[in-house]
């Protein structure tokens, strides 16, 4: 009787561990997956419409273009340059750490190492020839105080035929027209969608050219997306606030 009693005194004891390795266990993979494979990353700011919009998450694939420091979380400095390094593409969306804060941003990989970049009235050019810009139909977006409103859209095709859709609400923005940008080697310039309203490699005093070495990895496929008025903690509004058409769309 006595043994059966030390039996049963010592299974929860036993079940508890059992417990806490599975819980070890599975963190010790969700850490693998985000820093090898892919991260989860969620969209804060307009400057990327209508690629992406306020209140989207999406997935960015760590070894798309191999690994830094800055695969790591809190960017530790165990070592410098990438391993298995893998240059991005023009007109990738990508995350990388900005050279002068730290902080994480998503933009469109626009000029290559070497590239000369300048914008005429809101026009790309690229070594000296200017991008295609077709007019399309207008995106409707909201203002600051939520009222809906049309948005003047264009696609834009880059040299290497990769196509994409960019807002551009002023005629005459402080971005439109800018000085040529030499590219440096190992550095890549780097363009908000929503050409009026993006801090970006065309700041030089905020973000400027972007090193090889700061990015995170490329932007990849969505899987949440909620109405930038609404919030995914809500889920008792889920039904209206989630934008259904957005889930598993990739990211182009």
């Amino acid at each position: 009787m006595a043994m059966n009693e030390t039996t049963s005194t010592k299974k929860p004891a036993s079940d508890l561990g059992d417990t806490v390795r599975i819980v070890v266990h599975a963190l010790i993979l969700a850490l693998l997956i985000r820093i090898f494979l892919f991260q989860p990353f969620n969209i804060p700011s307009g400057s990327m419409k209508e690629t992406l919009l306020i209140g989207d998450y999406l997935f960015v694939s760590k070894f798309s273009y191999g690994y830094s420091r800055h695969s790591l979380p809190f960017s530790p400095q165990l070592f410098s340059g990438r391993i298995w390094s893998s240059d991005p593409k023009r007109g990738d969306v990508a995350v990388f750490k900005n050279p002068y804060t730290g902080e994480d941003y998503i933009k469109r990989v626009i000029g290559l190492p070497g590239d000369e970049i300048q914008m005429i009235d809101g026009v790309l050019h690229i070594n000296g020839v200017f991008v295609p810009k077709k007019k399309v139909k207008d995106f409707l977006g909201r203002d600051r105080r939520g009222i809906r409103r049309k948005i003047p859209r264009y696609q834009e095709t880059l040299p290497n035929g990769v196509s994409y859709f960019v807002l551009d609400e002023l005629r005459s923005g402080p971005l439109d027209t800018t000085r040529v940008y030499k590219v440096p080697a190992d550095h890549f310039f780097m363009m908000g969608d929503n050409r009026d309203n993006s801090t970006d490699s065309r700041v030089d005093n905020m973000v400027g050219p972007v090193p090889l070495v700061n990015f995170v990895g490329r932007a990849d496929r969505l899987f949440f997306s909620v109405d930038e008025a609404g919030s995914w903690l809500k889920f008792w509004n889920w039904p209206s606030d989630i934008r259904w058409t957005r889930i598993f769309s990739a990211v182009k």
